[in-house]
């Protein structure tokens, strides 16, 4: 019954496995027995937005939607540093010069294209079997190397110092966090993101999403998708 893959829109404050453990006892409890639930494409706690969920046999492919590229709606706040590129960490002022729309439409056009980014070190990446972001916590000295990515659009959707908003359309492995502090450094004043919506992942939208709140047994079975090749 429960066999496909669920589309779903995670509320700040959520971890994906929160999402995952939720659909899980849904459905489990509903069958009677414990089913296969996983996910595709962590976000961290303070984002929103798109999860694809996999149930039943469709576990087996969520590595087939890895590669997919995502798009997202951010937030910025210019000025100011987070010791870990969002909200949950330490804030500290950087600058109070205030950039020019046309400067901040510059800068944002100017990372469009294949780059090498430094993952942040508050992340999921493992380094010898440990989470870059346990080590960071831990106060150890993480130093992520640099990968690949691509950057395939950024578009300013307002200005309103010291909040920036824009949509960015990335390729997998691109860390949203990384973009921005490069984007306040760029500009000299600084920047960590506020606020983070996944509102894409390949040609999957959050339009077609269910809330995690609103799921139920009912909904869940309504929802699922069946799907012979995944959408690019």
């Amino acid at each position: 019954m429960f066999n496909g893959i669920l589309l779903v829109d995670k509320p700040s404050g959520w971890t994906s496995f929160d999402v995952v453990a939720k659909i899980r006892g849904i459905v489990s409890k509903d069958q009677g027995h414990r089913l296969k639930v996983g996910h595709s494409g962590t976000l961290d706690p303070f984002a929103t937005g798109l999860l694809i969920i996999f149930l039943g046999s469709y576990t087996k492919r969520a590595p087939e939607f890895t590669k997919l590229d995502k798009t997202y709606d951010v937030t910025l706040r210019l000025g100011e540093h987070s010791t870990t590129g969002d909200p949950e960490g330490e804030k500290s002022v950087v600058s109070k010069i205030v950039p020019t729309k046309s400067e901040v439409e510059a800068v944002l056009k100017k990372f469009i294209g294949q780059q090498m980014q430094r993952p942040p070190i508050y992340s999921a990446i493992k380094i010898n079997g440990q989470r870059s972001y346990n080590l960071a916590r831990q106060g150890k000295a993480v130093e992520l190397e640099p990968r690949e990515i691509t950057i395939f659009d950024n578009t300013l959707l307002s200005y309103n110092y010291p909040i920036v908003r824009f949509t960015s359309h990335v390729s997998s492995g691109t860390y949203i966090r990384s973009l921005v502090e490069d984007i306040g450094e760029e500009l000299g004043v600084g920047a960590y993101t506020s606020g983070l919506t996944r509102t894409k992942v390949g040609e999957y939208d959050i339009k077609d999403a269910i809330s995690v709140l609103e799921c139920s047994s009912f909904e869940i079975s309504k929802r699922l998708e069946q799907i012979s090749e995944i959408k690019n």
